[in-house]
């Protein structure tokens, strides 16, 4: 069976109602950066972070996956499909796409602030308790912080997500500019030969062997579910 890699950006989620966090409008509303989503931010006032991804948990819940999800997961029907996305929403999952990679943190789940990566204190929350008490306590005795990778936190995910890319036999992107690194790095992965889709509205230079389907998320998959299946 074909390995297919499929590696996701802010542009898989907007047509499902989230908005990117660049945008003019988008999810840091009226927070600085540095203040909700850094470490620095995290240690002067942790108040503030747990109450801001409270705030984007309760936007998120409710919001379901688009077509362009379900197409990505119905390539499961005929490939093995791995997901690598900069997403922090649970929305592929929701689709039914079997293997995730979150390079970038899961907003469903809080953490040890002593030891992110540790598993035995990552608690999932549910859309019907979503929200975390300011101050509530890890297993661990240290502060609940939202599992999030931080501006200026390493992204422990890129090495396997490297692996994966080195593996694929189709590439696909959907919805990044490929301006984020170390994201936009795995495309120096994929072996020479290896064929590269790029589905994104946007016009984009990503080298004469990326054949770019110039459309949205939704319509971009529908177009490629023609060619691969």
């Amino acid at each position: 069976m074909k390995k297919i890699v499929v590696l996701t950006g802010a542009g898989m989620s907007v047509e499902s109602g989230l908005k990117t966090f660049r945008d003019a409008d988008g999810l840091w509303e009226n927070y600085p950066v540095a203040k909700v989503a850094t470490h620095e931010g995290w240690e002067a006032n942790p108040t503030l972070v747990t109450n801001f991804y409270n705030m984007l948990r309760k936007k998120c819940v409710g919001t379901q996956p688009n077509e362009g999800h379900r197409l990505v997961a119905k390539l499961e029907e005929k490939y093995d499909v791995t997901v690598v996305t900069q997403n922090v929403d649970n929305l592929h999952e929701m689709a039914g796409s079997s293997k995730v990679i979150h390079l970038h943190g899961e907003l469903m789940k809080v953490c040890s602030s002593r030891d992110v990566d540790d598993p035995r204190y990552h608690i999932t929350l549910t859309p019907e308790n979503c929200e975390v008490e300011p101050g509530t306590k890890a297993g661990d005795g240290s502060l609940l912080r939202p599992f999030i990778v931080f501006f200026g936190e390493g992204v422990p995910m890129i090495s396997v997500a490297a692996e994966e890319a080195q593996q694929a036999d189709i590439f696909i992107i959907i919805g990044t500019s490929l301006a984020v690194y170390p994201a936009a790095g795995l495309i120096h992965y994929v072996r020479p030969g290896v064929p590269v889709y790029l589905i994104d509205p946007n016009p984009i230079s990503a080298g004469s062997n990326v054949k770019q389907i110039q459309k949205g998320a939704s319509e971009g998959m529908k177009e490629l579910i023609e060619i691969l299946m």
